[in-house]
């Protein structure tokens, strides 16, 4: 007898010890009311007094969203799936104030979601998957704060639009594909055009400049050439003067006067058949001083014309 009462007194011992793992809280409830939460640890109980009724963890829990229809601001359905991430913040809230956690959660999370996405369009869904997330994260968490539960994160994992929209979509992306390679061809063309004609212009330009050059230095070089002629002649008639007034300068004049007359008399049978002809052809002395007194004369006004000027 007194073995049975030692074996039932260190089974009492044995069930009102209890080590609780890492990360983990107990809830004890005394004849069926709420006594204490039991931390990670050793613990003490009363044995068939004192009863543990709910175990929770304090770890990051990942809860799949099933999939489920919603529709958006523009009248189109989709199938939308997500991923909630979730921690238990306070034990005894999330024992005693929601009979299930994690189907209330998962119920307002879909909840939510259906009418985030109601207040967006399509387009809009797809590019504004964050800002969606973290609406959704929000509206949970102001609604799981009384369940001692805190919504951590939200994920959207796949927007699955209808056939057709799908369809649709795809159409719209090729047209705009088609629309960007048709825009960047015209750009290159014109791009090309233009490249081309400012060669062309540069080209011009560079021709009438070329053209302008060449004939500004023909230019200065028949001026060269006139004045290195002209002061030629200068200098030439500037010697002739000086030797005609030198001793003998007549005669020379007149020798000079008898030549070039004979030998364009000498020429004229040989350019044209007919001749008009001196009355005195063999009298080549008289022409030399008809000459002679034309040079006089000349000579005579051009030193009046000096006198004048002086």
């Amino acid at each position: 007898m007194e073995l049975v009462i030692a074996f039932l007194v260190f089974l009492a011992v044995l069930k009102g010890v209890k080590f609780v793992p890492q990360q983990q809280v107990w809830i004890v409830e005394r004849m069926g009311r709420y006594r204490v939460s039991m931390q990670a640890g050793l613990n003490f109980l009363i044995p068939f007094i004192d009863n543990i009724s709910y175990r929770h963890s304090l770890k990051e829990e990942a809860v799949d969203i099933p999939s489920q229809t919603a529709i958006t601001k523009d009248n189109v359905t989709l199938i939308i799936d997500g991923i909630l991430y979730l921690k238990i913040t306070d034990p005894k809230q999330a024992s005693y104030g929601v009979g299930d956690a994690r189907y209330a959660i998962t119920q307002m999370a879909q909840t939510t979601m259906r009418s985030e996405l109601g207040k967006m369009t399509l387009d809009r869904t797809f590019l504004e998957r964050d800002n969606l997330n973290v609406s959704i994260v929000q509206s949970i968490n102001e609604a799981s704060v009384v369940w001692g539960i805190q919504c951590l994160r939200y994920e959207i994992k796949d927007i699955t639009p209808p056939d057709n929209v799908r369809q649709a979509m795809e159409l719209q992306v090729a047209a705009e594909r088609k629309k960007r390679a048709e825009v960047l061809d015209s750009e290159g063309k014109r791009q090309s055009q233009i490249n081309i004609a400012e060669g062309i212009k540069q080209e011009v330009v560079l021709k009438s400049e070329a053209a302008m050059t060449d004939q500004i230095n023909r230019a200065k070089g028949e001026a060269e050439a006139i004045l290195q002629v002209a002061k030629a002649t200068a200098e030439g008639i500037e010697m002739v003067a000086a030797s005609i007034d030198k001793s003998g300068g007549e005669k020379a004049v007149a020798l000079r006067l008898a030549e070039q007359y004979i030998e364009a008399f000498s020429k004229l049978a040989k350019e044209n058949n007919t001749l008009i002809l001196p009355a005195k052809t063999d009298d080549a002395g008289s022409m030399v001083a008809q000459a002679l007194s034309i040079f006089n004369s000349i000579q005579g006004q051009v030193s009046a014309g000096k006198k004048d000027i002086s």
